[in-house]
């Protein structure tokens, strides 16, 4: 029997077809062996770039032709999708479930990147990534375009190295049902603590609120897309402390940089005496109540009161090698180690703040998170103005 997945994408998509005849004598075997194939499941007019070396594009319009084609590929071809790319549409529950019991079904699959494609961002889409664990990222037809190279080998490697730790059983079950109480320990802990905290702090939220209209124009707080946990985007939200528009003056500030980064390494941004900083600004950031606001964050299940911190795009896209992606094996937090160890101080290099968040991410437990809790408030007024 032939099963065949015919090509939306006319330039850069092929077919698969299983064949009874053997895969030395298939021209498509050949065709394909040495390239990533990304697998687009659900009707698609995206325009892919004509010129595409990473990948050869797969499309399915229906899940089912899109499971038969990996079936195919690892049973004739020996081969896996390097990316899963789901486009988002009206049946999205009932194939959101189909996908969950499939990759419950093949779990050597489940090491498969799996993005969300969709042609606009929203908060009922970004609730699916939570409540679909193997749903790794929402991406747009820009990063389809531009960056999905660089997104599958990150997200790759990180659920490369999660899913297939060199454990025994008996220890992987052991480790399992420990991670399970953590994680449920961790959980409980932060919802209470946040929300307790935001009731308590309610008054400061309103009076920083007032002086920071008062001082400047612009917004009272400040978000952006931030990378947490999986590599898994967010928005982070902070008092604002900087001037409107601070992030434009970004590139002239870049000879004022504390690590030391090279252009062929990790990039990490932090400057001594921001000019961009405000006088109130100033105050929140050496008492950290700047970070406040985060606590909704750890509310709604982005962070947790203790973790990695979570990063700015520009700083997380430049941890993709196998060295540093681990640190993203950690939750995000509002404080961590690195927080307690180094904070505020200039004598910091990007491999040692990088390596204190890997440290955190192969140890971290609810009794070390306790820990480091109670060592926080010795390092929330910093000496520096950081």
């Amino acid at each position: 029997m032939e099963t065949t997945i015919t090509p939306s994408f006319s330039t850069t998509a092929t077919v698969v077809r299983s064949s009874t005849t053997g895969k030395q004598n298939n021209p498509i075997y050949r065709q394909i062996t040495d390239e990533k194939i990304a697998l687009f499941v659900g009707h698609s007019y995206v325009d892919v770039p004509q010129e595409t070396p990473s990948f050869r594009y797969l499309v399915a319009e229906h899940i089912e032709d899109a499971q038969q084609a990996i079936d195919q590929l690892l049973n004739v071809y020996r081969k896996i999708p390097a990316v899963i790319i789901y486009r988002f549409n009206s049946s999205y529950e009932t194939d959101l479930a189909n996908w969950e019991a499939y990759f419950e079904e093949h779990q050597v699959l489940s090491s498969i990147p799996f993005f969300l494609y969709t042609d606009q961002l929203s908060a009922p889409l970004k609730s699916l990534v939570k409540k679909h664990n193997f749903i790794d990222e929402i991406i747009t037809r820009e990063c389809l375009v531009s960056r999905l190279a660089e997104k599958v080998n990150f997200v790759s490697k990180f659920k490369r190295m999660h899913l297939f730790a060199d454990k025994t059983p008996e220890t992987s079950i052991v480790a399992t049902s420990g991670k399970h109480i953590n994680h449920l320990l961790k959980r409980i802990f932060d919802v209470a603590v946040a929300g307790a905290l935001l009731v308590l702090l309610s008054p400061v939220f309103l009076l920083i609120a007032i002086l920071i209209r008062l001082e400047s124009k612009g917004p009272v707080f400040y978000s952006s897309p931030r990378a947490g946990k999986n590599y898994r985007m967010f928005r982070f939200h902070k008092f604002r402390t900087m001037i409107p528009n601070a992030d434009k003056q970004l590139q002239q500030l870049k000879d004022r940089n504390q690590y030391n980064t090279n252009e062929n390494g990790p990039v990490f941004l932090k400057f001594s005496n921001d000019p961009r900083i405000t006088r109130l600004g100033k105050f929140l950031r050496n008492t950290s109540l700047d970070e406040l606001p985060q606590l909704f964050n750890v509310l709604v299940g982005d962070m947790s009161l203790v973790g990695n911190r979570p990063l700015p795009l520009y700083e997380a896209a430049s941890l993709t090698t196998d060295a540093w992606a681990e640190r993203f094996l950690a939750p995000a937090g509002i404080t961590g180690l690195w927080q307690i160890s180094k904070r505020g101080k200039k004598d910091m290099s990007v491999e040692e703040r990088i390596s204190l968040d890997i440290n955190y991410a192969n140890k971290h437990s609810f009794v070390y998170d306790m820990w480091l809790m109670v060592n926080t408030p010795f390092a929330m007024v910093q000496k520096d103005n950081v």
